[in-house]
């Protein structure tokens, strides 16, 4: 044995099961550098803004993704009237974090929205992601008005061929998907692909047509360069609402990835679902949308 291999080998060993046990080509533990960006970063123990940070910089840092001068929407699960402690929203430090990043980085503008299921008002105040997204300095609009939306095609589309688009969504340069990871009643999980619903108009065609592969379609309609998913609160069951924190299990993760399927797969893996059990997820791989075989990624494993 090398001494490079004895390293890992401790390494690994250091790291033990607080690692996240994610597939990947890399193997490496947390403290072994990898070569390049890291196609997804998988993050255990710690506080969201630092999970984030670490999360980041094993991704190439914010400036691979965000330019001086650009537009950027940082899309959060904000959907409900619900407080953080529950789980149904994304968490609003890492929602504060991502903006200050985004504008560190140089973006003259971050936009913050989301279509709500909840009256919005009350729903972007009781989450805490308002407050916390303009305290970093990003402009919070709102989603509740027809005007607001724009028809985009979907080239490659199954059966959701076009769909009203929040105008940000179509004209900004750099697209953040933040999603919270929670059970589902009707999707199973919602986690990356399915927090899209929150940029169109109309999801009640989701419902009507067939959700699974209406949401494994509007994940060809504008890839988001990056994806975030917060998994420190995970609902375990009663989603997506939730309403106790009985259905709450903390996890403290996070998963980043620049491939909406890997997150979904790599989440799923997460929460103790296998990514072929959920529909939307393999209907999205099919649609070569992305990928769920971990394998094929260069994955970094963080412990903090």
């Amino acid at each position: 044995m090398n001494r490079r291999e004895f390293l890992e080998k401790s390494l690994a060993l250091a790291v033990g099961t607080s690692a996240l046990l994610l597939p990947g080509k890399t193997g490496r533990a947390l403290g072994v550098v990898v070569s390049g960006p890291a196609d997804l970063a998988a993050v255990r123990g710690g506080e969201p803004e630092d999970m984030f940070d670490r999360g980041l910089a094993a991704m190439g840092g914010m400036k691979r993704f965000v330019s001086k001068g650009q537009t950027v929407v940082v899309k959060p699960n904000m959907a409900w009237d619900v407080r953080p402690e529950l789980g149904a929203n994304t968490n609003p430090a890492l929602v504060e974090r991502i903006v200050r990043r985004c504008i560190e980085a140089g973006a003259s503008k971050v936009y913050v929205f989301d279509h709500t299921c909840d009256l919005w008002k009350r729903s972007y105040v009781t989450s805490g992601i308002e407050e916390a997204a303009r305290r970093a300095g990003a402009t919070v609009v709102p989603a509740d008005q027809a005007r607001y939306y724009q028809k985009a095609p979907i080239a490659g589309a199954r059966i959701l061929k076009e769909t009203l688009v929040h105008e940000l969504v179509l004209q900004s340069d750099v697209f953040i998907n933040v999603p919270v990871l929670k059970n589902h009643g009707g999707a199973g999980l919602t986690i990356a692909m399915k927090n899209l619903m929150g940029i169109v108009w109309d999801r009640g065609e989701f419902h009507s047509r067939g959700l699974h592969q209406c949401i494994a379609d509007l994940s060809l309609l504008r890839k988001p360069d990056l994806n975030v998913v917060d998994a420190y609160r995970v609902m375990t069951r009663s989603g997506p609402r939730g309403t106790s924190e009985r259905d709450i299990t903390i996890r403290k993760a996070q998963v980043l990835s620049t491939d909406i399927v890997a997150a979904d797969a790599a989440a799923a893996k997460i929460f103790g679902t296998e990514p072929n059990s959920v529909e939307y997820i393999r209907q999205g791989e099919a649609l070569k949308a992305g990928t769920m075989d971990l394998n094929r990624l260069k994955v970094e494993r963080i412990a903090l």
